[in-house]
């Protein structure tokens, strides 16, 4: 009870300061919420699990991987920001067209991807807990979606994120301390575990591309420019990427050595049956950021995606249009693949568009700087062609 006490206090103070004006009102920091929201999103409540089960006590350094990748992509998307009032040429242009109709392409797998979690963890504490339920709650949020979105209503949707991202921080919040208090009394009676990886190197190389959607998120920063200028944005840009790799990594830090890994009991939801055992309350908390997180994440997607169709198209297809086509693919996702899938996909789809950022930034620089975003832009075609996703049970 004390300690449900003590992670319900910690998290309502994190959710009272994120209202605070002096936080909330700072152009730099409203800047960082749009791709801190994308990063931690979804990936925070399934990734947990996939690493703990695949690779065991190597699994901070997986996370650490993954971050890094983040990392490098996002300094080719910066270094595009940087520059992109600076004339291009034809061959630019055009790669840059086709890199925002690539991005487009990601939003379409990543709100099936978003939703799917809304789903699954809707269903997960109701007697109705089954694939068919958390796919039929999927196809009518998607449904949602699609009439909001051509119906206009996705700007008072929209005004959801902010709140959405202060209910997730704060549950987040609520969670590290929960695990640190668990960690602290398995280590005290020495009874943390150490196993080792699950996948040989090759295989677990693999699964790491098929992940890179859990780090995704940073590249809204650069679409923000009717808002902020470029440095705003750069700034932006870093410092989520510095807070969300600050969080993935005490996370996987503190849950890789409490439990033995079991990857035949790996699902969407892992992540509810793992933390009833570090405390009561976190089950029904994890639920409630995972609603709030992966609804408002579609909704930006959604609304990303028809925006750059759109543009695409030079106003030829309307984003109303680019919305029904958008959540149809959805729903013919959601009834053909499982969750873990969804995941590859989505991480093959963002790789796909980081190595064309890569590729552009490479094009836009010089000397050892243009030869580094090559070799960024081969790992980000690597992912694609290679990213495989966890198996579940």
């Amino acid at each position: 009870m004390l300690l449900d006490l003590a992670i319900f206090l910690s998290a309502l103070l994190v959710l009272g300061a994120m209202f605070l004006p002096q936080l909330r009102n700072r152009p730099r920091w409203r800047a960082m919420v749009t791709p801190l929201a994308s990063i931690i999103g979804s990936g925070f409540l399934v990734l947990g699990p996939i690493l703990e089960a695949r690779f065991g006590a190597m699994a901070p350094v997986a996370m650490a991987g993954l971050c890094l990748a983040g990392w490098l992509f996002g300094s080719a998307v910066r270094a595009n920001i940087a520059i992109e009032q600076q004339p291009d040429t034809r061959i630019i242009a055009r790669l840059e067209d086709f890199a925002q109709l690539s991005l487009a392409f990601a939003y379409v797998i990543s709100v099936a991807y978003y939703l799917n979690l809304f789903g699954a963890f809707a269903v997960s504490l109701t007697p109705w807990n089954s694939p068919v339920a958390a796919k039929s709650v999927t196809t009518v949020m998607l449904a949602v979606v699609a009439v909001a979105g051509f119906a206009g209503g996705f700007r008072a949707l929209e005004r959801m994120e902010y709140g959405s991202v202060a209910i997730k921080l704060a549950i987040i919040a609520g969670l590290l301390l929960g695990l640190a208090v668990y960690f602290s009394q398995k280590a005290v009676a020495g009874a943390l575990i150490i196993d080792p990886p699950t996948l040989p190197p090759w295989d677990a190389l693999r699964l790491m591309f098929g992940l890179i959607v859990t780090v995704q998120g940073f590249e809204t920063a650069r679409y923000l420019g009717k808002s902020y200028d470029a440095p705003t944005r750069i700034a932006a840009m870093k410092w989520a990427q510095m807070l969300s790799t600050a969080i993935y990594m005490v996370y996987i830090a503190l849950l890789a050595y409490l439990f033995t890994p079991d990857a035949h009991k790996l699902t969407e939801t892992s992540i509810i049956d793992l933390m009833r055992v570090v405390a009561p309350i976190l089950p029904a908390m994890l639920v409630a950021a995972a609603l709030a997180a992966q609804f408002s994440a579609a909704v930006a997607d959604t609304g990303g995606a028809g925006g750059l169709i759109s543009e695409f198209s030079r106003g030829k297809i309307a984003p109303k249009a680019a919305y029904l086509v958008l959540t149809s693919a959805g729903i013919a996702l959601t009834w053909s693949a499982d969750l873990f899938s969804i995941i590859a996909y989505a991480s093959r789809a963002f790789a796909a568009y980081y190595a064309l950022q890569a590729a552009l930034a490479a094009l836009r620089s010089e000397g050892a700087r243009s030869y580094g975003f090559w070799a960024l832009a081969a790992l980000g075609v690597a992912i694609t062609l290679l990213g495989t996703p966890a198996e579940g049970d």
